[in-house]
């Protein structure tokens, strides 16, 4: 997939890891035109982009609105639009079937009507549900998610196979470990800065001690992932596998995020969580990729998780707006 010189159109451009991939584009030289309804991006993620002629916004809904007018003449799709908010599975179901399952079907659909080839998908680690084999590789199987959110990422990884074998397209998967860094909106550092900030003396935390133990990727070397990935796709339909080589408890996440905040003596206190000490239902207990695949092809991360965690600490309580 041609990521240099390429007329890409991403969606969700105004998001997290969208609004960082629409600048890392058009750094390389692409025309971009991002698509977001604002209902989660932030129009401000978009600065830096809004600063190249070659770039260009389309307020649109994916549920709702006409796609082909925005997608005609592109060569590629960047298809970041979703709900990535795991917890609200468990409550709100519907949302991430039209969000993940509903709109990338129109996505495709779109791409079918108007002669678009390649399409880049970013999917979850949380596919693999809770696997036996740690770092887990893309080959593993069988995929037994355990959320919500997890199951619609999968349906949506079919229905992007399907199309390219289908109606001849290309397409490039990415299964991510935990993202981190600036413009993230929410995660656990978010919950723990804005507890602390309400109590320096205490902070309540979800599950059972010492937590969840998971790998973390800054937002800086997820998206390099991306760009080599892409580059290096041969086959039709490539998935690669996107995270640090470490894994963190998240016992040692707030023990970071109170040492970044300057604070000592924090009472921690923990809920006791869901179904056996998760943080909440579909929450998995133990992740770990094997990015091997991608490291073949040049990439790795400039990060560790503990530096992928600190780093991010400092954006979110600094602002994170960079």
């Amino acid at each position: 997939m041609r990521v240099r010189g390429s007329t890409i159109v991403v969606t969700g451009c105004a998001g997290f890891i969208g609004s960082h991939l629409t600048d890392a584009l058009l750094a390389l030289g692409n025309r971009v035109t991002g698509v977001d309804d604002l209902s989660a991006g932030r129009r401000e993620f978009l600065e830096n982009a809004e600063g190249y002629p070659e770039f260009r916004f389309v307020r649109a809904d994916l549920l709702s609105d006409d796609l082909r007018p925005v997608l005609k003449g592109a060569d590629a799709v960047m298809h970041l639009a979703a709900n990535p908010d795991v917890r609200s599975g468990a409550s709100d179901t519907l949302a991430h079937y039209r969000q993940n399952i509903e709109a990338t079907y129109r996505v495709l659909e779109a791409m079918r009507a108007t002669g678009v080839k390649g399409i880049l998908f970013p999917s979850t680690s949380t596919v693999y549900g809770e696997p036996s084999v740690i770092p887990t590789p893309e080959d593993y199987g069988p995929l037994v998610p355990i959320s919500v959110y997890g199951a619609t990422k999968l349906a949506c990884e079919a229905l992007v196979c399907s199309y390219a074998h289908s109606f001849d397209m290309e397409a490039v998967i990415f299964r991510f470990a935990n993202v981190v860094g600036a413009r993230s909106t929410h995660n656990v550092l978010h919950d723990f800065a804005a507890k602390l900030r309400a109590d320096p003396s205490r902070l309540e935390i979800l599950g059972a001690a010492p937590g969840t133990t998971k790998s973390y990727v800054h937002v800086e070397d997820c998206v390099r992932g991306m760009v080599i990935g892409a580059e290096y796709a041969r086959s039709r339909v490539e998935i690669f596998n996107l995270g640090s080589n470490d894994r963190l408890s998240v016992k040692e996440i707030a023990d970071m995020v109170t040492e970044e905040m300057g604070l000592r003596g924090v009472r921690y206190e923990w809920t006791g969580g869901v179904q056996g000490g998760r943080g909440w239902i579909g929450d998995v207990k133990d992740m770990l990729l094997s990015s091997d695949k991608l490291r073949s092809y040049g990439w790795e991360p400039a990060m560790n998780s503990s530096q992928a965690i600190r780093k991010a600490v400092r954006e979110v309580i600094g602002g994170g707006a960079v």
